[in-house]
């Protein structure tokens, strides 16, 4: 598979979870817009067989090369991005949660999932868009995690897939700032992720980012319950130059952390 197959096959997910993704890029396009995607994001659980490092190999074989560990102490969260082996492929952040740190009922959620993948599947590409690999949790193990980690209801729900894709700004020439951005995706009817602010991090820090708030869907639940639950996003960053002229490369851990929450149940 190489990597235009790899991402077709990742928007195809995406966009089914995430309809508004689809009603945007062809707004900002039909504005004359090229719309490049900056980066794509994955959320997985620090447990065997789906750890990061077991899904990196997929990023490297199709080019990535590793750039720089990020830490959300407070999410519990480890993560890592990731760098394109061409100019406009877009950046990838992996993150994971330490579910070692979590309570031990909701450790005890998440390692019955986990214990329900087999390996061998985890060897695939399409694991990055497969969605949930264990059977639908009760609706209560489902609260319980909201509860302690929204991060861990939204994979435990929603499985690993990207949870959002992002409109390069640098690119845009009608809209150039994250701000203005934002203001033609409320003119079409959806929400902002206003936590921290509608926009996080400054030119100071080379990068500024803004999303949308999920969109939801109706899951169904062990037991035949259906509920409707947060599923993906979308994002717009704008880059800055760094010294040497080329932009940052990289993620604001600050900003990132404001960002996970588009997809907060409790909202």
């Amino acid at each position: 598979m190489d990597i235009n197959q790899f991402f077709d096959r990742l928007w195809d997910d995406y966009v089914a979870m995430t309809p508004q993704a689809k009603r945007i890029k062809a707004a900002f396009e039909e504005r004359g817009e090229r719309v490049v995607n900056d980066h794509v994001a994955f959320r997985t659980l620090a447990l065997e067989p789906i750890r990061l490092k077991s899904l990196e190999p997929h990023l490297l074989a199709v080019g990535y090369t590793p750039y720089e560990p990020y830490d959300f102490k407070d999410k519990k969260l480890s993560a890592y991005g990731y760098l394109p082996p061409e100019q406009e492929m877009p950046r990838v952040f992996v993150s994971e949660l330490r579910v070692n740190e979590l309570s031990p009922a909701a450790a005890k959620i998440l390692e019955g999932l986990a214990a329900q993948v087999d390996p061998k599947r985890v060897e695939d590409p399409s694991i990055l868009w497969a969605g949930p690999l264990w059977e639908p949790i009760s609706y209560k193990d489902y609260q319980t995690l909201v509860d302690e980690s929204e991060y861990a209801a939204w994979v435990a729900s929603i499985g690993i897939r990207p949870n959002h894709f992002t409109i390069g700004v640098n690119y845009l020439t009608q809209t150039t700032s994250v701000e203005e951005v934002l203001q033609v995706v409320e003119s079409l009817g959806y929400q902002v992720n206003a936590s921290g602010g509608r926009v996080k991090g400054t030119p100071e820090v080379l990068l500024e980012q803004g999303s949308t708030l999920a969109d939801r869907m109706p899951i169904q639940f062990a037991g035949g319950e259906t509920h409707e639950v947060p599923t993906c996003y979308y994002e717009f960053a704008k880059r800055y130059p760094t010294e040497s002229g080329e932009l940052y490369p990289g993620f604001v851990a600050a900003s990132a952390d404001k960002i996970f929450e588009s997809t907060d149940a409790k909202r």
